[in-house]
């Protein structure tokens, strides 16, 4: 990769961590922000170079087998989650990689606590992980809609005021635990304003080749926008930590967004010094021996 590409990679990874969760605010952030790139031409050169290099270090995270890295994808509906996973891990060998979408907790989960679920999704080392929603939506749809805890069946004495500041501290913990086994965590807050899901929205609904992906429920979702950004707020003000980050990245053009992405995941494997295991003396021999053989090894 160039070395002005990776200058510009390093910064975009930097610009939209946010470091102190205490003075976070949404409204300081703008979703149309084009992350001083000159063009979308010059964001699709970008991130043609940021694939290839994500192959070869996603080469070397499986070959070492030591870290495993999880991506979470957290964002209102129409934001790109599921176009930036596509775009953004293009270049990655499917079995280094997997992908696990989050829907409406099933009968079986709802019998378990809310981060089982999740858990048994986990990656293993050497792989890369994808959370596309997770045990976020507990502090998300189910605050915004608190009458979704009754299917938890949790007992009510333990349904108290404190409950949110409870899920954050349990995330919090779930998380400190993974890092210290080498689970890196980078997480996406996908920010994208309310006039431009409207206008995705409507070319769902224009589109006919596009109408599959739409859902009532995005809609009436939508009327809870501000109750949603409050909770998306709060949210990263608990949980975001120096092991566990919060970015919070631009999504009204998806071609920024999806830059800065591959930028942060870049500089993450970059931070872990990756690389092929090296050859003990005995495999050395025995390697040594096998050329030989094959060479030897009369044609038939």
């Amino acid at each position: 990769m160039p070395h002005s590409a990776i200058q510009k990679i390093e910064t975009l990874a930097n610009q939209y961590r946010v470091d102190d969760g205490r003075h976070f605010r949404l409204k300081d952030l703008d979703p149309e922000d084009t992350a001083d790139l000159q063009s979308k031409e010059k964001a699709t050169e970008l991130l043609t170079s940021g694939v290839q290099r994500l192959s070869e270090m996603q080469e070397k995270l499986y070959a070492q087998d030591r870290w495993a890295l999880l991506l979470i994808f957290q964002a209102p509906d129409a934001a790109g989650k599921d176009g930036t996973i596509k775009h953004v891990m293009s270049g990655i060998n499917p079995q280094g990689c997997q992908v696990t979408s989050f829907k409406t907790p099933s009968s079986t989960e709802l019998g378990h606590d809310f981060l089982w679920r999740t858990t048994v999704a986990l990656p293993e080392r050497g792989r890369i992980g994808i959370f596309n929603r997770s045990y976020y939506e507990e502090v998300l749809v189910i605050r915004v809609h608190p009458e979704l805890l009754q299917n938890q069946r949790i007992p009510d004495s333990l349904v108290t005021k404190r409950i949110w500041d409870e899920r954050f501290e349990d995330i919090n913990g779930f998380e400190k635990h993974l890092s210290r086994n080498g689970v890196v965590i980078r997480k996406f807050f996908l920010h994208v304003s309310r006039k431009e899901q409207k206008a995705r929205f409507l070319k769902r609904l224009r589109e006919p080749q596009k109408n599959w992906k739409f859902s009532a429920s995005d809609l009436r979702e939508r009327n809870y926008w501000e109750d949603y950004m409050r909770a998306y707020e709060e949210m990263i003000r608990n949980t975001t930590t120096s092991h566990a980050p919060w970015y919070a990245v631009p999504a009204d053009n998806k071609w920024v967004t999806r830059i800065i992405v591959a930028s942060i995941v870049i500089e993450t494997l970059q931070s872990l010094n990756l690389h092929f295991p090296e050859v003990t003396p005995d495999q050395k021999k025995q390697i040594d021996h096998a050329r030989e053989s094959l060479s030897s090894e009369a044609e038939q």
